[in-house]
């Protein structure tokens, strides 16, 4: 019985590193790379051309960035899945990434088997996130019970929103409570965390498994 391989695209600006990822992701026997591209527009148009299962794609590209492309391509079609390999590890890249629907984000230096792992986890419906920023908490032991018993139910709700970018006022539309009371659970929230900002609140939340990324 044939095995129905899945359909990835690769998107990278570095032809070496391009031809380097191809040729490791076409010794794997469940996958198939469709196509490639070098730069943001051209992934977004190979997307339309070929509809992959799965994009794995570079930040920095030239013309459209991995962040604004992740956006293009979940609107071609929100089923397909993305994951930006690059050379970065900053918790603000992580919190672009997460926001703009990608479903994992791991680093260049990994191994073939990781670079395996993280595919088939994707598969799976799992988010996959480097772990020195985002702790592996499937099995419940990275997540700090001081951080839980901290927030009440209602932090958590909108804690959970702010993590998917929702403004203020989209809030207050999602969870039936006026603008005034998001901004008193948000300012809760900062003190209780002990950070400056929403970003800095998101991403504690991210390092602690406070928040889910999908």
């Amino acid at each position: 019985m044939t095995v129905k391989k899945t359909k990835v695209l690769v998107a990278d600006d570095h032809e070496l590193v391009r031809e380097g990822i191809v040729k490791l992701l076409n010794l794997f026997e469940s996958y198939e790379v469709v196509g490639e591209a070098a730069d943001g527009l051209e992934a977004i148009s190979r997307v339309r051309e070929h509809f992959p299962d799965l994009v794995l794609m570079d930040l920095n590209m030239p013309r459209m960035n991995g962040i604004d492309a992740i956006r293009k391509i979940k609107e071609v079609s929100p089923e397909i899945l993305v994951i930006i390999l690059t050379i970065h590890d900053d918790e603000e890249y992580v919190y672009k990434v997460t926001n703009a629907g990608a479903e994992g984000f791991i680093q260049k230096d990994i191994t073939s088997g990781e670079l395996k792992d993280a595919l088939d986890s994707v598969l799976k419906g799992e988010t996959v996130f480097p772990r020195s920023i985002v702790p592996d908490s499937r099995n419940g032991k990275d997540i700090s019970v001081d951080y839980q018993e901290l927030l009440s139910n209602r932090e958590y709700e909108v804690l959970s929103l702010l993590a998917r970018g929702m403004s203020n006022r989209q809030i207050s539309e999602e969870l039936f409570i006026s603008e005034k009371t998001v901004k008193n659970h948000v300012s809760n929230i900062l003190r209780k965390l002990d950070v400056n900002d929403r970003t800095q609140a998101v991403i504690t939340a991210l390092k602690h498994g406070l928040v889910r990324l999908k």
